[in-house]
C-alpha cells in the first residue's frame, strides 16, 4: 500500500506543476503575432535565468512552469541545456521535475542527455525511490544503442529493488530496451522471469506486458505463476488487469481442453428423441470436468465485472467468451449492455463486440433488445452498429416490434442511417420468411418517397428479395420501370435495368419500351448503367429480335467506341456470342443459356460474420484485419497438457510467506551464509542482506519511502559516515549486515510479502552483536545449510552472483553521507579489518599512478579549412598528445595555417565559438599577417568534457570568416599512466559491473603478435603499457583529460585466432566508444 501511495503522489506532484504552469502562462496577454512571440522568447528567457539562479526556491518555481508547459503541449525543448545542468541538484523536489523533463526531452536531446549519464547512474542508487524510479526511466528514454549493456545492468540491479515502484519501472525498461536491441532478447528473458515471481501487485501488470512484448511465446515462464497470477488479479492497478486477463486468455486455451464439449453433447442429445447404444457411449465419453485452475481463473474474473474501467469489463467479457462454458458466458451481457451509457469511443468498441457475439448466441442479449434501441443523439457509426445487432437479434417473436421501430428510422434526417435501415429490412425479410411479404410491400411503399437516396436504396434492396421470388412479382417490376424517369442514382437504375433484362419475357411490352430510351441516353450514363444496358439489349436480342435487333446493333456502336475500355471490351464480347457470322464459335449456339440462365438469389449476410475467428476486445477484431503484433488465439487442445507444472512447492512458499516469528529466527542467518538469498521470488530480500550495510530505519520517515530506501540509502554511502571510498562502503556493508540479520522483530512485514528480514531492528541489535556471535551463527547457519535441497542450493547460487557483483556497479561517492546514527556498526570491527580498510584508502594514493609521456604520437592531420572554402587559407589540425599549457583539462591541438594566395592574409584570428553546454576553448594569439605560401602553426586548447562533441568556432581573417569544427576521436580524450601489474588488476577489480565492456573479436593473423597489437593499440587511444607477466595478456592504462577517471585496456589472445577485448571505466560511454573503435583496427590486416 505504501508504495501505491508514492506511485499516486508522483502524479499528484505532476499535477500540481500543471496547475502553476498554467497559472504562469495565462497571466501572458500579447496583443498581436509579434507581441505572443516576443512574451515567449521573454518568458524562456526568464526561466532560463531562474534555472541558473542559486536559490533552489526560484529553481524548483521554474521547473513546475516548464513542467506546466509540458502538460499543455507547449514545447519547452530549447530549454533542454538549462534543465539538465540541475539533475544533480540536492533538492528532491527539483531533482523529480528535472527527470520528469527528461523522461519527455531525452530521445530528442541524446547528445546532452548522454553527458549527464554518470549522473542518471549515481542516481540509481538514491534513497528516495521515486528518484531511482525516475533515474532509471530517463535512462531507458535515451534511445542509444550504444549505452545498451548500461541499460541492461541498470534494469537487472532495479528488478531486485526493494522498492515495488522502481521494479515497476524496470519491467516497463525491459519493453523499451528490446525495442531499442532485440539481440538482448535472452538476458531480457531471465528478469522478466525473475519479475513474474514477484507478489507486488504493482509490478504484476507491467511484468506481464513486457512478457507479452518481448517473448509471448514463453508459456513455460507462466506456469508456476499462474495462480498467484490469478489471485492477485482483483488488487492489481486496472491496466494490468487488462494486461493479464488477455494474457491468461491465451494461456487457458493452450492448456485446458474446450468446456464446450459438454455443451455440444447436450445439443447432439436433444437432435434425437431416442438415442443408439452408440450415441450413448460417445456422450459418456464426452462428460467433460473442468480442470481446479480453469475454474479458478473464470471465479476470480467475475468480480471484475463490476469494474469502473471499461477496457477491464471488455477484457472479463473476452475471457468468458473465449474460455468459459456457454453456459457460464450469459452474465457478461448485463455489464457490456451497461458500458453502453459511456461515452461514444466506448460504445463503438462495446457494440462491435456485442454484434460480434449476437451472430452466434442471440439468447445472451435478447432480454435486452430495447438497450439496442436507436436514440436521436446518437451518432452514425452507433446507428449503424446497433441496426446490425437488432438484426441479429430478430425472429418471428419480436419482428413486429423491430419493424415498426424501423419505420421510424426510415424517416430519419441522416440519410445513411435511413439507407442503413433499408439493408436492415431487406436482411430480416431474407432471414424471418414470415416477414418476407410484409417487408416487400412496404419497400415498395418506399419507393413513392420524396429522398430520392431512399428511393435508390429501396430499388437494390427489392432486387435482391425478387431474386428469391422473381414469378411472383410482375407488378412491382412494372413499378420499378416507371421509376426510370426520376431515379438518378446509378446503382438503383442499373438494379431496375437488371431486374428487367431478368424477366424480360414476363414484361414484353415494357422492356423494349426501356431500352429504346437507355438508348438515348446511353452516353450519358454512368459506367454501371450502360453495363446493364448492354445486358439488356443482348437478352432482348435473344428472346424478342424482331422489336429490338437495330436497337441492340445501335447500342453495341456505342459501346464500341465509348471511352472506358471495359465497356468497349464487354460490347465485342456481346457482340461476337449473340450476333451471329461465318466467324461465330460454338458459344453463340449457347448464348441464350448463357445470358438468361437461372441466378442465385444473394445471400444477405452480417458484415460481422466472420469475425468471429479474432480475439474479441482487440484491434484486428475491429479492423476484421490482422494488426500487427496481434497474437492469435490457439485451438483448444484435444489432451490437456500436464496440470503438475502450475504446481509449486510448499516449502519454498512457507519460507516466502513467514518472514516473522519462528522462521524468521533461522532463515536470516541460512540466507547469508548458505547463499540462498534468492528464492523463486524473493530477489528484493537478497538486493536487502546484501546492499544494506548498518545504515538506521530513519532516513525513510524522512523521505517518505517504504522500507526499501532505508536499505538503498545505506548502499549510497551512508553506511560508513565518513565518506571513504566505495570498497569500504562494501566491507563494512557485509559486516553490518551480518549483525543485522540476527535481529527480531515482530511488527514488521505486515502489509508486504517480501522478506525484507533486517529492518526495524537494525539500530538496536548492530551495537549488540560483535564477531565472535558473528562466527558462532555462521557455524550454525553452515550446519543447517546441509538441509537444503540440491536444486534449491544450484537455483540460489545462479541468483546470488549477479547480486554480489552489482554492489560495485555505480559509483556513489557523490553523494554526502546523511547524519544519522549510522557510526554504531563501526564499533563491531575487528582491528584487522580495520586495518585493512585503512590499507585499502592508501592503495589509491596518486604516487602509484602517474601521468607518463605519449608511447606514440601520430602524424596524422585532418582538415579544418580547405584553401576552396577559404578563399586561399587553408587549415589543418593534429593532437599533440602533450599536457595542454593552457589547462589541466584541455585537450592540445596544433593548427597549421597555410596561405595559399599571392597576397597577405591579415589579421588572422578565432571569432564566434559555438560549443555544447559545459565546453571551454582557449584560443591562439590574433596573427597579424601571413605572407604569400606562408605556413604557421599555432596551439588551441579544448575542454572536450570527456566526450566526442564536436566544437564550433569561426576562423577569421580581415575580411572574411569561416564557420569550421574540431571533432576529436575517442582516443585523443586519453592521457597515458604507468601503473604496477598488482595495481592495475586492483583499479580493474574496482571497476567491474557497469563500469566494465568487453567483446570477443577475430584477430587478423598478421595481428597476433605483441609488437602488432601494442601498435594498433597505441595508433589508435592515448594510453600507456603496462607491465604483464603473461605473453597473451596485454595492458594498457590511461585516464580522462576532463575528469581524470581511469581507462583500463585488456586484450587476452585466445586459441583460434580470436581475442578478448575488456575496457574498465567509470566513464562507460566513451569505454563502449573506444571499444567499438579498437575493435575493426584489430580485427583488420
Amino acid at each position: 500500500m505504501t508504495s501505491n501511495s508514492f506511485a499516486y503522489n508522483e502524479h499528484s506532484g505532476g499535477g500540481e506543476a500543471t496547475e502553476l504552469g498554467q497559472e504562469a502562462t495565462s497571466t501572458i496577454s500579447p496583443s498581436g503575432a509579434f507581441g505572443l512571440f516576443s512574451s515567449d522568447l521573454k518568458k524562456n528567457e526568464d526561466l532560463k535565468q531562474m534555472l541558473e539562479s542559486n536559490k533552489d526556491s526560484a529553481k524548483l518555481d521554474a521547473m513546475k512552469r516548464i513542467v506546466g508547459m509540458i502538460a499543455k503541449g507547449k514545447n519547452a525543448s530549447e530549454l533542454f541545456p538549462a534543465v539538465v545542468k540541475n539533475v544533480a541538484s540536492k533538492n528532491i523536489e527539483i531533482k523529480k521535475l528535472v527527470y520528469v523533463y527528461l523522461v519527455r526531452y531525452a530521445e530528442e536531446q541524446q547528445d546532452l542527455a548522454l553527458l549527464s549519464i554518470s549522473t542518471f547512474q549515481r542516481a540509481l542508487k538514491d534513497p528516495n525511490q521515486l528518484i531511482r524510479a525516475s533515474a532509471l526511466r530517463v535512462l531507458s528514454s535515451i534511445r542509444v544503442p550504444i549505452i545498451v549493456p548500461i541499460m541492461m545492468l541498470a534494469i537487472k540491479e532495479a528488478s531486485a529493488d526493494l522498492s515495488p515502484y522502481v521494479r515497476k519501472n524496470a519491467a516497463h525498461a525491459i519493453q523499451k530496451l528490446y525495442s531499442l536491441d532485440p539481440e538482448q532478447k535472452e538476458m531480457l528473458i531471465e528478469v522478466i522471469e525473475k519479475l513474474l515471481k514477484d507478489k507486488s501487485t504493482l509490478v504484476a501488470g507491467s511484468v506481464v506486458m513486457a512478457f507479452e512484448e518481448v517473448c509471448p511465446d514463453r508459456i513455460d515462464l507462466i506456469h508456476k505463476n499462474y495462480r498467484k497470477l490469478c489471485n492477485l488479479l482483483v488488487d492489481v492497478e486496472e491496466w494490468g488487469q487488462v494486461v493479464i486477463i488477455h494474457m491468461l486468455t491465451r494461456y487457458a486455451r493452450t492448456q485446458f481442453v474446450s468446456p464446450w464439449k459438454e455443451d455440444d453433447g447436450l445439443e447432439d442429445h436433444e437432435k434425437n428423441f431416442y438415442e443408439s447404444d452408440e450415441e450413448k457411449t460417445d456422450r459418456k465419453k464426452r462428460t467433460y470436468a473442468m480442470d481446479p485452475d480453469h475454474r479458478l481463473l473464470i471465479r476470480n474474473t467475475k468480480p471484475l465485472l463490476q469494474s469502473r474501467n471499461a477496457a477491464v469489463v471488455m477484457a472479463v467479457a473476452q475471457l468468458y467468451w473465449h474460455i468459459a462454458p456457454k453456459s457460464e458466458a450469459g452474465i457478461i451481457s448485463k455489464s457490456l449492455v451497461r458500458l453502453l451509457r459511456s461515452n461514444r469511443e466506448v460504445q463503438y468498441i462495446v457494440l462491435q463486440n456485442i454484434a460480434t457475439m449476437s451472430i452466434q448466441r442471440k439468447g445472451m442479449f435478447e432480454p435486452y433488445l430495447k438497450s439496442f434501441y436507436v436514440r436521436s443523439t446518437d451518432p452514425t457509426m452507433i446507428k449503424t452498429l446497433k441496426l446490425e445487432i437488432l438484426t441479429n437479434l430478430a425472429n418471428e417473436a419480436n419482428i413486429s416490434t423491430l419493424l415498426r421501430e424501423f419505420q421510424t428510422y426510415v424517416k430519419s434526417q441522416d440519410k445513411q442511417f435511413a439507407a442503413a435501415t433499408i439493408q436492415t429490412i431487406g436482411r430480416c425479410a431474407t432471414n424471418i420468411l414470415e416477414v418476407t411479404d410484409t417487408c416487400l410491400n412496404g419497400l415498395v411503399c418506399l419507393l413513392s418517397n420524396k429522398d430520392e437516396i431512399v428511393v435508390a436504396e429501396s430499388v437494390v434492396v427489392i432486387k435482391k428479395l425478387l431474386q428469391m421470388q422473381p414469378a411472383q412479382h410482375g407488378e412491382i417490376i412494372k413499378h420499378m420501370a416507371k421509376l426510370l424517369d426520376s431515379i438518378t442514382v446509378p446503382v438503383a437504375r442499373a438494379s431496375i435495368l437488371w431486374l428487367i433484362g431478368e424477366n424480360c419475357e414476363r414484361v414484353p411490352k415494357i422492356a423494349p419500351d426501356v431500352l429504346r430510351k437507355m438508348a438515348k441516353s446511353f452516353t450519358t450514363e454512368d459506367d454501371l448503367v450502360k453495363l446493364q444496358i448492354l445486358n439488356l439489349g443482348a437478352k432482348l436480342y435473344l428472346t424478342n429480335s424482331k422489336q429490338t435487333k437495330l436497337l441492340t446493333q445501335y447500342i453495341l456502336n456505342l459501346g464500341k467506341y465509348d471511352q472506358n475500355y471495359d465497356i468497349r471490351d464487354r460490347t465485342r464480347f456481346i457482340r461476337q456470342l449473340i450476333v451471329p457470322n461465318e466467324k461465330s464459335g460454338a458459344l453463340s449456339k449457347y448464348a441464350k443459356k448463357i445470358f438468361l440462365a437461372q441466378k442465385p438469389a444473394p445471400v444477405l449476410e452480417s458484415p460481422f460474420k466472420d469475425r468471429d475467428h479474432f480475439q474479441l476486445g482487440t484491434l484486428s477484431h475491429i479492423l476484421n484485419t490482422k494488426a500487427n503484433g496481434y497474437l492469435e488465439l490457439s485451438d483448444w487442445p484435444e489432451v490437456a497438457p500436464d496440470p503438475s507444472v502450475r504446481n509449486v512447492e510448499v516449502i519454498e512458499l512457507a519460507k516466502e510467506r513467514t518472514p516473522s516469528g519462528k522462521a524468521k529466527k533461522e532463515n536470516p542467518p541460512k540466507k547469508f551464509y548458505s547463499e540462498s538469498e534468492e528464492e523463486e521470488d524473493s530477489s528484493d530480500s537478497s538486493s536487502d542482506s546484501e546492499s544494506e550495510s548498518g545504515s538506521e530505519s530513519g532516513e525513510q520517515d524522512e523521505e517518505g519511502d517504504s522500507s526499501g530506501d532505508s536499505s538503498e540509502d545505506s548502499s549510497s554511502g551512508s553506511g560508513s559516515g565518513s565518506g571513504s571510498e566505495s570498497a569500504v562502503n562494501k566491507r563494512t556493508a557485509k559486516r553490518s549486515s551480518k549483525t543485522k540479520e540476527k535481529g527480531d522483530s515482530d511488527d514488521e512485514e505486515k502489509e508486504n510479502e517480501k522478506s525484507e528480514t533486517s529492518e526495524s531492528s537494525s539500530a538496536e541489535s548492530s551495537s549488540i552483536e560483535d564477531s565472535s556471535s558473528e562466527s558462532e551463527s555462521g557455524s550454525e547457519s553452515e550446519s543447517k545449510s546441509r538441509k537444503v535441497t540440491k536444486e534449491k542450493e544450484k537455483n540460489t547460487k545462479q541468483d546470488r552472483n549477479p547480486v554480489t557483483k552489482g554492489v560495485s556497479l555505480l559509483d556513489l561517492d557523490d553523494f554526502n553521507p546523511v547524519p544519522t546514527p549510522v557510526v554504531r556498526p563501526t564499533t563491531a570491527l575487528s582491528p584487522s579489518l580495520i586495518a585493512d580498510l585503512e590499507g585499502l584508502n592508501l592503495s589509491t594514493s596518486s604516487s602509484v599512478i602517474s601521468v607518463s609521456t605519449p608511447v606514440f604520437v601520430p602524424g596524422k592531420t585532418h582538415m579544418l579549412l580547405h584553401r576552396m572554402s577559404g578563399k586561399g587559407l587553408a587549415a589543418h589540425y593534429l593532437f599533440s598528445r602533450q599536457p595542454c599549457i593552457f589547462g589541466s583539462k584541455m585537450v592540445s591541438v596544433q593548427i597549421t595555417l597555410n596561405n595559399t594566395t599571392d597576397r597577405k592574409i591579415e589579421n588572422i584570428h578565432i571569432g564566434e565559438k559555438k560549443l555544447p553546454i559545459g565546453m571551454e576553448m582557449h584560443v591562439f594569439n590574433p596573427i597579424e599577417s601571413l605572407e604569400p605560401e606562408g605556413s604557421i602553426t599555432v596551439s588551441v586548447g579544448i575542454d572536450f568534457c570527456d566526450s566526442t562533441q564536436t566544437a564550433s568556432f569561426q576562423l577569421c581573417t580581415k575580411d572574411d570568416c569561416f564557420s569550421v569544427n574540431i571533432q576529436p576521436p575517442v582516443g585523443e580524450l586519453l592521457l597515458p599512466v604507468t601503473m604496477s601489474e598488482k595495481d592495475f588488476k586492483k583499479e580493474q577489480g574496482m571497476l567491474t559491473g557497469m563500469n566494465e565492456t568487453s567483446a570477443i573479436i577475430i584477430v587478423a593473423p598478421q595481428n597476433f603478435t605483441s609488437s602488432v597489437i601494442l601498435q594498433k593499440v597505441v595508433n589508435v587511444a592515448n594510453v600507456g603499457v603496462v607491465p604483464s607477466g603473461q605473453d597473451n595478456i596485454h595492458r594498457f592504462a590511461a585516464k580522462t583529460v576532463h575528469s581524470g577517471s581511469l581507462m583500463l585496456v585488456t586484450v587476452e589472445l585466445k586459441e583460434g585466432s580470436t581475442a578478448q577485448l575488456i575496457i574498465n571505466t567509470e566513464r562507460t560511454v566513451i569505454g563502449s566508444v573506444l571499444l567499438r573503435e579498437l575493435k575493426p583496427v584489430l580485427s583488420q590486416g
